[in-house]
C-alpha cells in the first residue's frame, strides 16, 4: 500500500482520536487513545519521552529515525516500531524529507473474569478469542522496540478504520474494533519468527454430525424421512450415520425418529383437538391406526387416554402428567 492510499486520512487526520473507542477482547479491555496520521516536517525532532501505554508507529512514507536507549535506528516507508509501556524514544524526521506516521496509542487493561469455558453464558467461540488475545498480549509484552518491516500490512487497517468512520458505514464500531485488533495481531506476528501458536479449536466430528443429524430430523420429522436422506445431507453413508447415532445417543435412527414424533404428538394431544388420523398425517405416521399402535406400545395408554389424562391434570391442579415422552 503506497503513501497515496492514505490521502483520504489527511482530510481529518485526528478524526478517530475524537471517538471514544473502548471494547473488550478476550479478557482485556482496550481503549483507543490515539489512532491518527501525523506528519513530522523535514528536520523535526520530537524529544525523548515515554508512555505508560502501548504505542504503535507505522511509516507509510518518508524517512527518519527513532532513537532508543540502545541506539539510533533509521526508519523508512513500510516499517514500524512499538514503543511499549515506559520505552523512552525520540523521533526524528530526515533533514531533507518529511516523515509521515500512522500512530495507534492504546491502553490495555486486564479484566477480572471467570476462566474461559467455565461459564454457561460464554459460548460461541469465546474460549478461542480469549486464547488468541492472551497469546497476542504475551508476544507484545516481549517485543523489542527496534523498527522492523510491516510484512503483514498492519498499516492498511488504519485506512480501514478511517473509511468506516468517514463513510458512516453500518457497523463502523465493529469495523474499527476489528482494525485495532488486526494491527495488534499483525504487529505481534512481524516481530516473531514463529507464528502465534494458539491452537484453533477442533470439532469432535461425530458429536458435530450427531447434532446436525438430529437437528435435520427435528426439522423434517413430519414427512417420510429415511436414514439415507439424513446421511446424504451430512455427506456420509447410512451405516456411518447409524453408528454415530448409536455412539452419541444410544439408539437407532428409527428409534430416535419415532421418539421425537411421539414427543410432538404428545404436545398436540395436550394443546389441540385434532383426531388421531389428523395427528398421524401431521407428524409423520403412515396412518392413524399405526400411530395408535405405536403410542400404546410406548406410552402404555392410548392417545385418547393420554389427552384425557392431560386435561384432567390441567383442571385439577395444573401439574404435569406422570407419563411422558422425553423432550429434546
Amino acid at each position: 500500500m503506497g503513501p497515496s492510499q492514505f490521502q483520504l486520512m489527511q482530510a481529518d487526520p485526528q478524526a478517530l482520536d475524537r471517538l471514544d473507542i473502548r471494547f473488550r477482547w478476550g479478557r482485556y479491555g482496550i481503549q483507543v487513545l490515539r489512532c491518527h496520521l501525523t506528519t513530522l516536517k523535514a528536520g523535526c525532532v520530537i524529544q525523548a519521552h515515554k508512555h505508560r501505554d502501548f504505542e504503535f508507529h507505522f511509516i507509510p512514507s518518508g524517512t527518519g529515525a527513532v532513537v532508543l536507549e540502545d541506539g539510533h535506528y533509521p526508519v523508512h516507508a513500510g516499517m514500524f516500531y512499538l514503543t511499549g509501556p515506559h520505552v523512552i524514544h525520540q523521533q526524528e524526521a530526515d533533514q531533507c524529507e518529511q516523515l509521515d506516521e500512522l500512530c495507534l496509542h492504546i491502553d490495555i487493561v486486564k479484566l477480572d473474569d471467570v476462566p474461559a469455558g467455565e461459564h454457561p453464558d460464554v459460548p460461541w467461540g469465546e474460549e478461542w478469542e480469549v486464547a488468541e488475545a492472551e497469546e497476542c498480549m504475551r508476544q507484545l509484552n516481549t517485543m523489542q522496540a527496534r523498527p522492523t518491516v510491516d510484512q503483514y500490512d498492519a498499516m492498511s487497517w488504519f485506512l480501514t478504520a478511517y473509511r468506516a468512520w468517514h463513510d458512516r458505514e453500518l457497523g463502523a464500531f465493529s469495523t474499527i474494533r476489528q482494525a485495532v485488533i488486526q494491527i495488534m495481531l499483525r504487529a505481534a506476528r512481524a516481530h516473531h519468527v514463529t507464528q502465534i501458536n494458539t491452537a484453533l479449536p477442533s470439532r469432535d466430528m461425530n458429536a458435530y454430525r450427531y447434532g446436525l443429524a438430529t437437528q435435520y430430523i427435528r426439522d423434517n420429522y413430519a414427512h417420510a424421512l429415511t436414514l439415507e436422506e439424513v446421511a446424504d445431507e451430512l455427506h456420509i453413508c447410512g451405516r456411518q450415520l447409524q453408528r454415530i447415532l448409536d455412539e452419541q445417543g444410544g439408539e437407532t435412527f428409527s428409534g430416535y425418529l419415532e421418539r421425537y414424533r411421539l414427543t410432538q404428538v404428545c404436545m398436540a394431544l395436550t394443546n389441540a383437538d385434532q383426531t388421531v388420523e389428523q395427528l398421524a398425517g401431521q407428524h409423520g405416521f403412515s396412518s392413524g391406526s399405526y400411530l395408535h399402535y405405536v403410542f400404546k406400545k410406548r406410552m402404555g395408554l392410548t392417545p385418547q387416554q393420554y389427552r384425557e389424562q392431560q386435561r384432567l391434570h390441567k383442571i385439577t391442579d395444573g401439574t404435569s402428567p406422570t407419563r411422558s415422552v422425553p423432550l429434546y
